[in-house]
């Protein structure tokens, strides 16, 4: 953590995604790490997939005590939806009420159904002050531009043609290091993990970044 550290200003937890961790383990990678560092913690599937984001106050409580021990290294939090996860206004409206009781740093949100990308659940997000998560691959058009809340800009790139797998050409690469705005908080991740691409990615994206 320390070695990814000193070439990179953030990172995402995705394993928080698959399982718990304890609040030790938290902050032992926040003391591992510089002032500014921070990290994004992927929410448990138990609360996304599992529940589908129903009766979660327990894994709520749970997750947020566990992820809270980040301290101020604590970036945002990621909710990922399942794809086949249709958008209801008042059952999304309910989980993301009871997250906002307890929880009041930012939240992105990658929904995956082709009903989450019109403008009532754009709506919705921005008054629960939540970003959707601009995506490549897009599973429609206005998937791969950020939506919701415009205080912070989420990017996931997954690969592509092929995902998990499929490293980004120079000119797209190009294209996200003009597109980030230095005003927001603005985030870039690399999910093309599969063959290492995300590291090539990441590595090559900083490069094309104008100096602090």
């Amino acid at each position: 953590m320390q070695r990814y550290a000193r070439r990179f200003s953030a990172v995402e937890i995705n394993s928080s995604f698959y399982r718990p961790h304890k609040p030790a383990t938290y902050a032992r990678w926040a003391a591992s790490v510089p002032s500014g560092f921070r990290f994004a913690v992927k929410v448990p599937r138990e609360i996304t997939h599992v529940r589908k984001l129903v009766t979660t106050t327990d894994a709520l409580d749970r997750f947020l005590s566990e992820a809270g021990a980040l301290g101020d290294r604590l970036g945002p939090l990621l909710v990922q939806l399942p794809p086949s996860f249709r958008f209801d206004e008042r059952l999304v409206g309910g989980f993301f009420d009871s997250l906002r009781v307890r929880f009041d740093g930012n939240v992105v949100c990658e929904p995956r159904h082709a009903t989450w990308f019109a403008d009532a659940a754009d709506a919705l997000l921005v008054d629960f002050r939540i970003a959707r998560v601009a995506a490549d691959p897009a599973t429609v058009p206005r998937a791969a531009v950020p939506g919701g809340w415009q205080g912070l800009i989420y990017r996931r790139l997954h690969g592509s043609p092929r995902m998990y797998y499929s490293g980004y050409p120079a000119e797209f690469l190009a294209a996200i290091a003009g597109a980030m705005d230095e005003t927001r908080d603005d985030w870039c991740i690399f999910d093309n993990t599969a063959l290492g691409e995300a590291t090539r990615d990441a590595l090559d994206l900083v490069l094309r970044m104008p100096p602090e």
